[in-house]
């Protein structure tokens, strides 16, 4: 079987739209989120027959009992019918349940891989390169757009639900500083500390290819064109010409890719280099300040 890929990096940091840059070959088949722990788009154990108890859960060796049987069957597109109907029984949850069935059953046959966007396994991504083969490409945001983002969203972090996972603790102690913001209403330095911490694993994470969101935004042919080879995925001219109708162009109804559900958080068609001129509104000079104080590293 060739390699799944995974696309992950922090909320807000272009996974959904790499992941369906990625897509518009028509080689892939497109998983949205198994690890969000809210439904939906998690809690499907049609895609993923295993429970997500924290956001960014934290898989390894040593709980990989709990999760390596699962992944296995997503990412070999094995859905799990009678496991997803006895699960979510709503019109919307059927609805889905056709979708994504049908779309691991004609991608399975087809010979396609399975293409995880999964922002909430960014502090996994080693495990899924090591233990599921994934060709794993890491977003990174710069940090000012990166909280001007959330802090547009009215997002928050709650860190118990990292200080709560003990191998990941174990296995990443620099975590612990976040203690110091549990409980905290400082929406900035909470979101920059959750920057800095994940930036800081992510690049001693082997196995992984870090990307910048805002290269890629400001040059996407060519840097999609380099994640397609890291991908050992064809560069054809229908995946080229999608890209381009959806990232550098004006958008009009019916062109490049549209996103299908209510999220205001999924990817939309933009001009990605447009995107970039307005990634930080809403931050004051004050704030971006100190935004780059918060996420600057401290010298050894």
């Amino acid at each position: 079987m060739r390699a799944p890929i995974l696309v992950t990096g922090l909320p807000r940091s272009g996974t959904s739209w790499t992941g369906r840059m990625l897509a518009a070959g028509g080689d892939l088949v497109y998983v949205n989120e198994p690890l969000n722990p809210q439904h939906p788009p998690g809690r499907c154990p049609g895609v993923l027959k295993a429970t997500v108890t924290h956001r960014f859960q934290y898989i390894c060796d040593d709980n990989a009992p709990d999760w390596l049987p699962a992944f296995r069957d997503t990412v070999a597109l094995r859905y799990r019918w009678l496991s997803e109907l006895r699960a979510n029984r709503s019109p919307y949850d059927l609805a889905r349940l056709l979708r994504y069935g049908a779309a691991f059953t004609l991608g399975r046959l087809a010979g396609r891989r399975a293409l995880l966007d999964d922002p909430f396994a960014v502090l996994s991504a080693g495990w899924f390169a090591a233990r599921l083969g994934c060709r794993v490409i890491a977003l990174v945001r710069d940090p000012v757009s990166f909280v001007a983002s959330w802090q547009r969203l009215g997002w928050t972090v709650y860190f118990h639900e990292l200080l709560e996972q003990p191998l990941l603790i174990r296995d990443h102690p620099e975590l612990l500083e976040l203690r110091a913001l549990v409980g905290s209403q400082d929406r900035v330095a909470k979101a920059a500390a959750l920057w800095r911490a994940t930036r800081t694993i992510l690049a001693r994470t082997p196995g992984i290819l870090l990307t910048s969101y805002e290269s890629l935004a400001a040059d996407p042919l060519p840097g999609f064109q380099r994640l397609y080879a890291y991908a050992d995925l064809p560069w054809t001219p229908t995946a080229e010409r999608r890209i381009a109708r959806s990232c550098t162009g004006t958008t009009r109804p019916g062109t490049g890719f549209a996103w299908s559900g209510l999220s205001r958080t999924a990817y939309r068609p933009m001009d990605s280099r447009l995107a970039l001129a307005t990634a930080a509104r809403g931050l004051s000079s004050e704030e971006m300040a100190r935004i780059r104080t918060l996420t600057t590293p401290v010298p050894a």
